[in-house]
């Protein structure tokens, strides 16, 4: 019996000498673990800087539709010697909110790709005005955010408010602008917006106070803009006679020498009130929007206005034929009573009979309506 323990005993203190000399006793060496299948990873899209778009692959959609919209007359603010009652400034102050001045429109102007507005008083909180103006009108820089509440994209500047408060105020107008991030233009400052890879540019010119002087505006910023890869073009026009619901026989020439020098379409602004539109060489010219969101004036005795709408297709950027064009007939106020500067499409019988007032004063270019704004072929 003693020698089967003598050999145990042995292990036995061999093991106690190890532990006491601090040495481990090595572990059982063990399968290195095998590591799990993982799917093999997609390759990564190459990033693409700004402005260097990637090339359309062979299968690409090359056929693009671009809608315009165009209202009428905005002015955000008061005249000298308004009394503050009922003016854009208390409906403003009022409301706290610049989403409400367009929200009756918002739907049309966000489902577009481009909405130019003409833009009727600095944005300013300078003081000194010119002498002899009848009416000096400015609004704070703060009004801009109506502008992109109301998804506005861009402004013509070009008209006889722009200089109200001179200079400064035609600085501190384009520069809320340019923080808003909407596209401007007046005199021989061209805009350019670009939406869905198409380069949108417009001209804005003062016929009112320059005469025949803004021709060279309108042809050389129509070519500038086309050698700039413009492929659509517009010419936004302040000229006619106030009130007056027939176009002067200057801007029927003026019109259609814009169309000449290579303009897509052309809109009117000045009469406060509608006019006409023609169709010349496939191409519209709006002769008149009338007013639009108008804080110049509290309760206008003529509140009728339009947008019009153009979609415009192209394929490879080249415009097709098959363009599609819209009168919208609209209110400058949601109210008859009073301007409350909420410009409104009108409904039903209210809209037909303002078209059927576009179309008596379309009657003479050949052009009419149907009931939903359409031209009738």
């Amino acid at each position: 019996m003693k020698k089967k323990l003598f050999p145990w005993l042995l292990v036995c203190v061999f093991l106690f000498l190890l532990a006491a000399c601090g040495e481990e006793i090595p572990p059982v060496a063990q399968p290195a673990p095998v590591p799990l299948k993982t799917p093999l990873e997609e390759p990564q899209e190459e990033s693409v800087s700004a402005g260097e778009p990637s090339l359309p692959s062979p299968s690409a959609e090359r056929r693009v539709s671009v809608t315009i919209s165009a209202a009428g007359d905005v002015t955000m603010g008061t005249y000298i010697g308004q009394e503050y009652w009922g003016t854009f400034q208390a409906v403003y102050d009022q409301e706290q909110n610049p989403a409400y001045f367009f929200e009756n429109v918002y739907d049309l102007f966000s489902a577009d790709d481009m909405t130019l507005v003409n833009l009727e008083g600095p944005l300013t909180l300078a003081q000194e005005h010119r002498e002899g103006q009848t009416y000096c009108i400015s609004g704070s820089p703060d009004y801009v955010d109506v502008l992109t509440a109301g998804s506005v994209e861009a402004a013509g500047m070009a008209n006889n408010h722009r200089l109200d408060y001179l200079q400064q105020g035609s600085d501190d107008t384009a520069a809320a602008l340019e923080e808003a991030g909407i596209v401007y233009a007046y005199d021989g400052n061209v805009g350019i917006y670009e939406t869905k890879g198409i380069r949108i540019g417009f001209v804005s010119v003062n016929e009112v106070e320059q005469g025949a002087g803004v021709e060279s505006y309108l042809e050389d910023g129509i070519a500038s803009l086309r050698e700039q890869g413009c492929q659509l073009v517009l010419a936004s026009c302040h000229w006619g006679t106030e009130r007056e619901n027939f176009p002067e026989e200057y801007q029927k020439s003026l019109g259609r020498k814009c169309i000449d020098w290579g303009a897509d379409l052309v809109v009117g602004h000045h009469p406060h009130v509608i006019q006409g539109i023609e169709e010349y060489k496939g191409k519209y010219i709006v002769y008149s929007l009338g007013n639009f969101c108008f804080g110049a004036n509290r309760n206008p005795e003529d509140k009728d206005c339009l947008i019009v709408q153009q979609t415009f297709v192209l394929e490879d950027g080249v415009m097709q034929e098959d363009t599609q064009f819209r009168a919208i007939p609209c209110s400058v106020s949601s109210r008859s009573d009073r301007n409350d500067f909420k410009p409104t499409p009108a409904q039903g019988a209210e809209a037909q009979r303002i078209l059927d007032r576009l179309n008596e004063y379309s009657a003479g270019f050949g052009l009419q309506f149907d009931g939903e704004g359409y031209p009738i072929e």
